[in-house]
């Protein structure tokens, strides 16, 4: 199989914790994080172009300057002093605004695919220096491991957390990171903790009551999912997730949602599907 007939996985992440714990002069927020991805993603496939034309035509209504993956991609080419182009075609299942990190994702597989397929050969570290001017989130994707993260969420610690099945759901609103950031209720002074404070159970987002008092759906499925387990945002929201010790007891409270509501069950992975499939793809890059 050729690599411009596959769909790549930008795979959805989740921030078991997040605290803000300072502000920058520039105005950043200081964070400390955990990142741990999902098998839920957007799958992408790229077309290879000998012409230097980059083009997304599967996002109808999201314009070229604000579709991360083509961002990505012109970031790339011109970095790289590249004459390439590439075809993208995004099928897009992660919510937008959902703070399941979908357009990060969407940048980190475009810069690690085309990497390969323009033959770069430019390494992990420079994609992830590449991906940071596209957003904080960017390089914990191209990386591809699951991380402790500090600073505005690009100084990474990998380490192996647990991965037990989450149930995630998906309120029906968009929540603004820069508007939850923005707000004078948002707590800035979270006290610091640790590796251990977390592994220790200390696993708050200290977004999570502004984002529920700002946006009520996130408050009420916040509710719904307490009655199974402890209920908790990711990142600045609006999907919320708990965990259950097995995939059983996650679809079994999935099957019980209200009408109203979306969601789905996937394993917490340590290593990022779109790693895992690179590793196993056995197939012809392009020629040239």
């Amino acid at each position: 199989m050729k690599a411009s007939d596959i769909f790549w996985p930008a795979p959805a992440k989740l921030n078991l914790m997040l605290r803000v714990i300072g502000r920058r002069a520039d105005g950043y927020h200081l964070l400390q994080t955990v990142f741990q991805f999902l098998a839920e993603a957007d799958l992408i496939r790229f077309q290879h172009r000998r012409d230097g034309d980059i083009r997304c035509t599967s996002l109808p209504g999201v314009r070229d300057d604000d579709n991360l993956a083509i961002l990505a991609a012109r970031l790339l080419q011109q970095y790289g002093k590249c004459n390439h182009g590439a075809d993208i075609e995004i099928r897009k299942k992660l919510p937008m605004g959902g703070g399941l990190g979908g357009g990060s994702s969407n940048a980190a597989t475009t810069l690690v695919v085309l990497n390969k397929l323009w033959k770069l050969n430019l390494d992990e570290a420079e994609l992830a220096r590449l991906g940071l001017q596209l957003g904080a989130d960017v390089p914990v994707f191209i990386h591809g491991k699951a991380a402790w993260a500090e600073g505005v969420g690009e100084k990474l610690h990998f380490f192996t957390p647990p991965e037990p099945w989450y149930l995630v759901l998906s309120p029906a609103c968009h929540v603004s990171t820069a508007e939850i950031f923005c707000d004078s209720q948002l707590t800035r002074d979270a006290k610091a903790i640790t590796i251990r404070d977390f592994s220790a159970g200390q696993r708050v987002n200290t977004c999570q009551t502004l984002v529920a008092n700002r946006h009520p759906e996130v408050g009420r499925a916040l509710s719904w999912l307490d009655q199974f387990a402890e209920g908790r945002l990711t990142g600045t929201g609006a999907c919320v997730f708990a965990e259950f010790p097995s995939q059983q007891q996650a679809e079994q409270a999935l099957n019980e949602i209200p009408a109203d509501m979306k969601g789905f069950v996937s394993p917490g992975l340590n290593r990022s599907p779109l790693h895992t499939k690179l590793e196993r793809f056995t197939g012809a890059w392009p020629s040239g």
